[in-house]
């Protein structure tokens, strides 16, 4: 069981859910496989011992560049939809990520600011020197800029800081298990440095 984080302003992160793979019948191999497509599976329960379910996020479709996530609830009802776009696709340099809650409005957000990735582009060169620095001095990898922030006309409405591992909610309104959802599935897209919660071999 992996915890996940939400937080909204004046309130710290705190541990709002609970998540575990979906495995399909093929078992742990079978998703394993699929994830490597984008595809993701998860429930999200209220506590470790899974006393109630809050949510279920699943592939809702694939298409190339694009993966569209469904959010639901206990019941089976739509919270929400979560769509990841890759970078360099569909005419985007950055991952794009749009939420959108049943009723509500899409709010957009990119991964990373264009400074910072310009300013990665610039160090790429000196890459090679940092790795062989990190794994020589027991330090961390050098990593591309992850924080992502949601605007919905105009307004900031999400934000993920990867330093917290949380979701922070700033407009009012917006489901908490959708943004739980939400930090499930940023946290299994961590990249090659790292292995995703959801990447494990049991």
């Amino acid at each position: 069981m992996y915890p996940i984080h939400i937080a909204s302003p004046g309130v710290q992160p705190h541990v709002l859910a609970h998540v575990e793979r979906e495995l399909p019948p093929g078992g742990i191999p079978a998703y394993r496989g699929d994830r490597k497509k984008g595809v993701r599976s998860f429930l999200l329960w209220d506590d470790e011992q899974r006393a109630q379910m809050l949510a279920r996020l699943v592939t809702q479709s694939v298409e190339g560049h694009r993966v569209t996530y469904q959010v639901l609830d206990a019941y089976g009802q739509i919270i929400g939809t979560i769509t990841r776009r890759k970078a360099f696709r569909g005419g985007g340099l950055r991952v794009r990520w749009t939420v959108s809650q049943a009723g509500g409005l899409n709010a957009v957000g990119y991964k990373g600011r264009l400074f910072w990735w310009g300013f990665c582009w610039l160090l790429s060169p000196l890459l090679p020197f940092a790795l062989l620095g990190a794994v020589l001095d027991n330090g961390d990898l050098p990593r591309a800029p992850r924080r992502v922030r949601w605007r919905a006309d105009g307004h900031k409405t999400m934000e993920h800081k990867p330093s917290s591992n949380a979701v922070l909610l700033h407009a009012p309104g917006y489901d908490p298990r959708l943004g739980a959802a939400l930090a499930a599935l940023l946290a299994s897209y961590r990249g090659w440095y790292r292995t995703s919660w959801d990447d494990q071999k049991e």
